[in-house]
């Protein structure tokens, strides 16, 4: 699995300082997911989405984002995908999809998948499935509680991106950015401004469950 080659990279909190600038509306509200060598057009087919165009950048996906919520009253889920570095990026502007069973089982089958999620109450989740198992999950907001197959297997990339998963922490700063850069640590993808700007997403949308 990608996740034996994570050795060289040394990402942390600080790292994605610029999403808040950067991104506001999307780091407010968003699902990042990474399939392991898995085409967007595959994980398409695997979630049974209807496949509705392209769109280039980031901005443009929010804008379309909040369209398709608008025009579906809300009755499904709007995703954007892109290659990258043998992984496929899957970003959902307010949205979730990524980080429910449903659709996390079926987009790991055979491979490895990593998605983090937060809502505009502060609702976060962090995953990382391999083969269809839950091997990781915790909430950023309480690190220190952690379940799945492997709850600990990841402890030290956690404490290094910025996580403090002391049980009486009050820390609760750049919890979203070291999100980001325990996905990085845990797939080698970097994401950067540039990189969302100048993606070509191809975007779809799935009956919420």
């Amino acid at each position: 699995m990608a996740g034996a080659t994570i050795g060289g990279m040394n990402a942390t909190a600080a790292d994605y300082r610029w999403l808040g600038d950067h991104c506001p509306d999307l780091v407010e509200a968003y699902c990042a997911t990474l399939v392991h060598a898995v085409s967007p057009e595959e994980a398409i087919g695997r979630l049974r989405a209807r496949a509705d165009g392209r769109v280039q950048g980031i901005g443009a996906l929010v804008e379309a984002a909040a369209r398709a919520w608008k025009e579906s009253g809300g009755d499904r889920h709007f995703l954007g995908l892109c290659a990258v570095d043998g992984w496929t990026l899957m970003v959902e502007p307010n949205g979730y999809l990524g980080s429910l069973d449903e659709a996390a089982v079926p987009l790991s089958r055979g491979t490895e998948l990593v998605a983090h999620f937060r809502n505009v109450n502060a609702v976060d989740h962090f995953s990382r499935y391999v083969d269809g198992e839950l091997r990781l999950h915790f909430e950023p907001l309480f690190p220190h509680e952690r379940d799945g197959a492997d709850p600990d297997g990841a402890v030290t990339l956690m404490r290094e991106v910025g996580f403090d998963l002391r049980d009486d922490s009050a820390d609760v700063e750049a919890t979203t950015e070291a999100a980001f850069a325990l996905a990085e640590r845990l797939t080698g993808v970097r994401l950067t401004a540039g990189l969302l700007d100048g993606a070509e997403f191809l975007t779809g949308s799935v009956p919420v469950f």
